[in-house]
This record gives structure tokens, sequence and C-alpha cells, in this order.
């Protein structure tokens, strides 16, 4: 599980403003059949009629819960968002994979609504036509729709991308299922800001550690060695964040998930050690990263979008819608 942004340009010169949507998608670890991927976008809204409602129904002067429209982005929704996002402070990136865990909860802890992670800036808009759907609701709407998918499905494993939104709505959507244990979710974090060469020489120091422990140990298996060296990182886990979630770096990452980090936020089960370092060993984002990756270059509308000097945070690419 992960999510994905789309960037639509601006269409007024007079408002450099862009209108931003984020995607969730679900891909199977093993096959890669991707479930869904669900846009923040109601085609079939139309703005002026939504305000108006909203201003006859009060929604103005009701909390979320209980709004006819708590699902759309109003005119005054984005405002709200607008102050909030000047007044809060970023934290401060640290250098580290974990360091970068543990500033994604220092992130979240700041914000009103922990499972709101959406905000609007200077710099984006909202859609002309049709209206932008708070993106908490989408990730909700994703998870019950997998539910309803997995009915006759044995056992369920979800690894999530670190998003309190999306381990929130995994755990309403499938708490029945984590209490009988037929759901486990895991938190997966990769580095993905290391290069083509630091990639190549991480596998390079993570084959050269394996050999060694090889020599060490003749009579294991390659498997063996592997399920060894997973139970002892297993022991080094890192509590982190407000939470204290209980962290544990993978000892073999591939090219494409090259320095990875995992949390069992479902840790209720009572397995075996053994039992969890394979569990360990599954968990990947690759299936549906690879999906995003294929999306971006052959739909040349959601390539990513061009940054220059001169944009000041804007950013117009041609071939964006």
């Amino acid at each position: 599980m992960d999510r994905q942004d789309y960037m639509v340009n601006w269409s007024n010169a007079a408002d450099k403003r862009n209108i931003v949507l984020h995607a969730i998608g679900c891909a199977d670890a093993i096959t890669s059949y991707v479930f869904g991927l669900h846009l923040n976008f109601d085609p079939n809204m139309d703005t002026t009629l939504v305000e108006e409602d909203a201003e006859d129904f009060g929604d103005y002067g009701l909390t979320y819960p209980f709004r006819k429209y708590a699902r759309l982005w109003l005119k005054e929704d984005y405002y709200d968002s607008l102050q909030l996002s000047q007044r809060q402070k970023r934290a401060t990136r640290r250098g580290s994979l974990l360091d970068d865990v543990e500033t994604t909860y220092d992130e979240t802890i700041m914000r009103d609504d922990v499972e709101v992670s959406e905000k609007q800036s200077l710099y984006t808009a909202l859609p002309t036509h049709g209206m932008q759907v708070h993106a908490e609701y989408s990730l909700y709407g994703h998870f019950f729709f997998l539910k309803r998918m997995f009915p006759g499905v044995e056992k369920v494993r979800f690894f999530l991308d670190q998003d309190s939104g999306m381990r929130a709505a995994c755990l309403s959507a499938f708490a029945v299922d984590i209490k009988e244990g037929r759901c486990d979710a895991f938190y997966v974090r990769i580095n993905k800001s290391l290069t083509i060469n630091e990639k190549r020489q991480a596998m390079v120091t993570i084959r050269k550690e394996f050999d060694e422990v090889r020599k060490m140990y003749p009579d294991l298996t390659d498997s063996a060695i592997k399920l060894m060296l997973i139970k002892e990182r297993m022991s080094r886990v890192v509590a982190l964040g407000k939470w204290r979630d209980r962290w544990v770096y993978h000892p073999f990452p591939d090219m494409s998930e090259p320095e990875k980090a995992l949390c069992y936020l479902t840790d209720i089960q009572g397995y075996d050690d053994d039992h969890k370092a394979w569990l360990y060993n599954k968990a990947s984002l690759h299936a549906i990263d690879r999906f995003f990756m294929q999306v971006r270059r052959r739909i040349s509308l959601l390539e990513r979008p061009i940054s220059t000097p001169s944009s000041a945070g804007r950013k117009w690419f041609g071939y964006s819608p």
C-alpha cells in the first residue's frame, strides 16, 4: 500500500496555483496484481451547488464528523488549511533512515489530527470542475473497498508506507480480522534518496556480509542463515515515535529497496520468532511502487513535473493536465 501524488497545471496565468490530487493504491506482493487505485476526486460534484447547500445546511458551524459534506474540500476548509500550514513548523530532517522515521513521527504529532496529512499551501488550489475529497476519506474508502473484496481470503497481510492515516484506516476496516488473527499490518519505510551507484554499493556490502556469515556456518543452508540474521536484527529492535513503535532494519534489501526498515503494527497474534522473521522478510512496497512507476512512464499526463529555481514552489509541466 502506498500513495502517489498527481499535479494539475494552472489554467489561468493570473493564478499560478497547482491542483495536487492523491491516489491510494494496493497491489499483491507476489503477483503485483493491482486491487485498486483510488483518487481523492469526485467529478460528479458541482462546487457552486455544494457550497450553497453547505451554507444552508450550516456545515461551517459544525465539527467535521457532523457535516453533510465532511468528505469534500470546501472553500473555508481550504483557507483554514492554508493558515494552518503557514503556522506549522516542519520537523528537522536528520539523515539516516531511522532518523527519517522519527522525523515522520515528529511531523505527525504536530498536526491537529494525526490522521490528516493533506494540507493546502500558497501554491495549491482546489479543482474548478468536480471537487477534491479529503485524503483521509479516500483512505478509509479504499480499505473498506478491500474489505469487501477479500471475504474468502484466509489471511491478509498489509505492508503500508509509514502514514498514520493509512494505519488508522487499515486497523479500522480490518479490526475484527486483526483480533481474530486473520490480518496483520506492517509499516515499511524505504530509503528512496539513494543514487544508482549507492544502491549498487549497498548490495555489494550486503553480499559480502552474507558470504562472511556463510563461511562461519558452513553447515547451514542459505535459508537458515537468512532466518538467523533476521532474528538477530529483531533482537536489536528500536522503539521510535510517540507511540514507541518497534522498528527493525531489514538485513537483505534489494536494488529496488536498498535500505529498508519495518514495524510490525499488529503484534498480538503470539507468533514465534521464526514466524515473525519470515513475515519481516516478506514485507515490501515493491509491487505497488513498480505500478506507480509504470503509471508515470506510460501515461504522459501523470509524469512528474519539472521544478525550476525561479518557480518559487510552483510547478508547470507541459504534459500535465
